[in-house]
């Protein structure tokens, strides 16, 4: 297990310097440049622009640039913001907890619903119950994140009162789990419905393909109960590819956090890199998506180790 994980650490720094590379040259080349904003303020100077590419380094080849930054990103400098002059990590650190808290609890929702729909659809397939799983969860695949996301607002909030349109707590207020429960609601829940879709026709896939496996008639054929059977091979067989979809999924999962959390005005890392490409804040986008790079490098190692701890047929050599 030690040697797999090292090797697979050591794998992962030419991916992540490829990442990188690709996201600098990237953002080096927007329209305007990261001193856009500055570009477009008639009391900024040509002096004044001249100074600040050389404080930025923009003057400079793009090779040099990066080798720079990545010597930098090696030692923990992450840059400093073009707007707010604070660090990027500093900044990104604030935020990656809030969007944790919020995909976790979405993943969790859209879990608890998926697996017990998707396995019960392909055991009671073509059931009432199986179409009417199978239309909402195409119903919850098409629905675009940003539609759901107003339409909740204007159900919920402008009409029924029941629930805040956005933040993450009431400002001013002490510390309330009900508080913090009101302003999770809807951002969780427009996340979950739209992943909920996706996990539940995936897993309905898996459990029927191990439905029709030998062994599984095999165990049925030697008088072992439905359930038995059902968690004891079919949901353990069954999983090994819904980890990795999941883990796959994970980048997608942060994606629509960046459009709900911009709706819900929720403070996570999706906000703020929508915040920062409309500011064209360099440094702060070059540190998201490069940690956004390493989440998913280690979700796609967590879903191999999982697979030794769900099959225990597999050894790491």
């Amino acid at each position: 297990m030690r040697r797999y994980l090292v090797a697979r650490l050591v794998q992962a720094g030419p991916i992540l310097i490829g990442i990188t590379l690709a996201a600098f040259v990237v953002l080096a080349n927007m329209p305007g440049g990261p001193l856009a904003a500055y570009r477009a303020d008639p009391s900024v100077r040509a002096e004044d622009l001249q100074r600040l590419e050389r404080q930025l380094g923009l003057d400079r080849p793009i090779y040099v640039r990066y080798l720079i930054w990545l010597g930098n990103f090696l030692r923990g400098d992450w840059g400093y913001s073009i707007v707010t002059q604070r660090p990027a990590l500093d900044m990104i650190g604030e935020r990656f907890i809030n969007t944790v808290y919020l995909i976790a609890v979405a993943l969790g929702l859209t879990l608890a619903v998926a697996i017990p729909v998707g396995a019960y659809s392909a055991v009671r397939q073509y059931s009432l119950f199986d179409y009417t799983a199978t239309g909402l969860a195409f119903m919850g695949l098409s629905l675009p994140t940003f539609w759901l996301g107003l339409l909740v607002i204007l159900l919920f909030n402008v009409a029924l009162r029941w629930l805040p349109a956005g933040g993450m707590f009431t400002i001013g207020a002490p510390f309330s789990l009900v508080d913090r429960v009101r302003y999770l609601v809807l951002p969780a829940a427009t996340l979950a419905v739209v992943s909920a879709g996706f996990y539940t026709r995936y897993l309905r896939a898996a459990v029927l393909e191990v439905l029709g496996q030998d062994f599984v008639r095999t165990a049925r054929a030697k008088g072992m109960a439905a359930r038995r059977v059902m968690y004891r091979h079919v949901l353990k067989n069954a999983a090994l590819p819904f980890v990795t979809v999941v883990a796959l999924h994970l980048p997608e999962l942060f994606t629509g956090a960046v459009v709900v959390e911009t709706i819900f005005a929720w403070p996570g890392m999706g906000r703020l890199f929508w915040e920062s490409a409309l500011r064209i804040d360099y440094p702060v986008l070059m540190g998201i998506m490069t940690f956004t790079a390493m989440a998913v490098l280690g979700a796609n190692l967590l879903a191999d180790l999982l697979y030794g701890c769900l099959d225990p047929r597999i050894r790491y050599g």
